[in-house]
């Protein structure tokens, strides 16, 4: 498994159209997981005023979000060793649109608990594109 790591790892540097396309793509994930994790200060009021909660359950939403960075981290770079780099973004790309999907059920049963659900399983998925994102730029090297 680490031979065939290595060796996508040399495609990467040898195939130079290939990684300004990967460039883009991870310059557009930086912005999509960034953007999503600043609309936790956006999304604390919304939840405090429609749950009447206090200021410390309100910020279950941060606590959920980053607690997500915790649990999955690690089992992030499993994925990217076992599958390789793209294909662990498309798996954290899949995670984070069943964590969006979650908050369709959310408003229906109007719990504060499941919001908090589906903002984790959200926060796996942002987890596992941060996991990948980093080593991946820095592989790239320039565009």
């Amino acid at each position: 498994m680490k031979n065939q790591m290595l060796f996508n790892n040399q495609e990467l540097r040898q195939n130079s159209q290939n990684n300004y396309s990967l460039n883009i793509m991870v310059f557009a994930l930086f912005f999509l997981f960034g953007s999503i994790t600043s609309l936790n200060d956006v999304l604390i009021p919304k939840l405090k005023e429609v749950f009447q909660l206090s200021y410390m359950e309100a910020m279950l939403v941060q606590s959920a979000f980053f607690f997500a960075y915790f649990v999955a981290s690690i089992p992030a770079s499993r994925l990217i060793y076992k599958f390789g780099y793209v294909r662990s973004a498309i798996i954290g790309l899949f995670v984070m649109a069943i964590g969006c999907l979650a908050f369709i059920p959310a408003t229906k049963i109007h719990m504060f608990a499941a919001f908090l659900s589906a903002l984790f399983i959200l926060a796996v998925g942002v987890t596992i594109i941060q996991v990948v994102t980093n080593p991946l730029l820095t592989q790239l090297g320039k565009a």
